[in-house]
């Protein structure tokens, strides 16, 4: 692994001709029409935005989550349950101390999430696929500290597991947010399968769904909608598919894209006790050119999407930019795109897409963004050699 790479000087100007591309192209499922305008194929933003790309670590084996530390230090995961601490210019060794993985298809090490309190605590969580009874597999979130010298995971231990374990290595979500009452929200897959794509509608489940946990315990919390009963008392919200990028606006909401089928990847707005309809709404198609259940994109009860995607961009990894470098982005939503291999900028009024523009087209498969103390974007690219790139101006 090299850090420090050549920069680069790339534009992302008015006129992109990937996202026109995408735009002008027939959506995927046949007869399908947004429920309200600007639901999909925003106008592109007419902005022309310099970057600078700057290679700064090389070869990391398929990074999957990236989080800022109080003293600008970063973690990042390596789907092969790899956890590395970059600092000062300098990339770590793999951390001890963390539990055994599930590595096959889609699982491995996902996200990590810094402690609100990390300067005193120095506590932190990572999802991750492990391993269960009868070689079934779940989302699992765990906890423990990382020692002062940064080499090690102390008093690592899981708090949370999804119920039931599934037969499957697909579809594990994950990325972890917390809110501002310090609360953990954890984003879980349906597990791709079609019997247990339909756990999604199950409340008594945590498939497919929007969980808000209590980081220490794991169990669901207060204001949760089922934390009285009814179903599981760590579900906030229902019906997603494979929420994989999630982040708070400035205002403390909670903002989720997850993949769609082919077609119908889906921006929301996760409420507590709102029904997101899969798989009984989508704004896709099976894989096979088949519709998912009888081909609704909408239902009484069920909610729509803020926006959506058809055909899609594989969304994984978000942040809403608040940064200093860029002020004409401040506000923003910034999602990586894998299919696109971009940044997906959104412009969001009102609740509304009002805009979209595709960054560092060409990048690679971006599974990761955030955004660095000094306004820096910073995106982790999903490949064999995958790297931590830095956009600047």
């Amino acid at each position: 692994m090299k850090p420090l790479g050549t920069i680069l000087l790339i534009s992302a100007l008015a006129g992109s001709p990937a996202l026109a591309e995408l735009n002008q192209s027939p959506p995927n499922a046949e007869g399908q029409t947004p429920a309200f305008q600007g639901q999909t194929r925003a106008p592109e933003i007419q902005q022309a935005v310099q970057l600078k790309q700057q290679t700064v670590i090389s070869g990391l084996e398929h990074p999957w989550g990236i989080a800022l530390l109080p003293d600008g230090g970063w973690l990042i995961t390596e789907k092969p349950g790899r956890m590395r601490l970059f600092t000062n210019g300098k990339l770590s060794e793999p951390l001890r101390g963390l539990p055994k993985v599930d590595t096959r298809k889609q699982g491995g090490l996902l996200d990590v999430a810094v402690a609100p309190d990390f300067a005193q605590t120095r506590r932190i969580w990572w999802s991750y696929a492990e391993t269960r009874e009868g070689g079934k597999t779940s989302t699992s979130v765990a906890s423990g500290t990382l020692t002062a010298d940064g080499t090690a995971i102390e008093g690592a231990r899981v708090i949370f597991r999804q119920d039931p374990a599934w037969d499957s290595t697909m579809h594990y979500g994950s990325r972890l947010v917390f809110d501002r009452q310090g609360m953990l929200f954890v984003t879980t897959g349906e597990r791709s399968l079609p019997k247990p794509r339909q756990l999604a509608q199950d409340v008594n489940t945590h498939l497919g769904k929007v969980l808000r946990i209590d980081p220490m315990t794991g169990r669901g919390v207060a204001g949760n909608p089922f934390a009285q009963g009814g179903g599981k008392p760590e579900i906030w919200s229902w019906g997603h598919r494979n929420l994989q990028a999630a982040a708070l606006d400035g205002q403390g909401r909670l903002w989720t894209v997850e993949h769609g089928p082919k077609g119908g990847d889906e921006l929301n707005m996760p409420r507590a006790g709102r029904n997101y309809g899969w798989p009984i709404i989508t704004y896709g198609e099976d894989y096979s050119g088949k519709p998912i259940g009888k081909g609704q994109t909408r239902r009484e009860g069920m909610e729509q999407p803020v926006y959506y995607w058809d055909p899609v961009i594989a969304p994984s990894g978000m942040a809403f930019y608040d940064g200093a470098m860029f002020p004409e982005m401040r506000g923003d939503a910034l999602i990586g795109g894998l299919q696109s291999k971009s940044v997906v900028r959104l412009k969001i009024t009102d609740g509304r897409v009002s805009g979209e523009q595709h960054l560092a087209e060409g990048i690679g498969r971006v599974r990761d963004v955030a955004v660095a103390p000094d306004g820096a974007i910073m995106v982790l690219t999903d490949a064999e050699k995958g790297a931590l790139i830095r956009l600047s101006r």
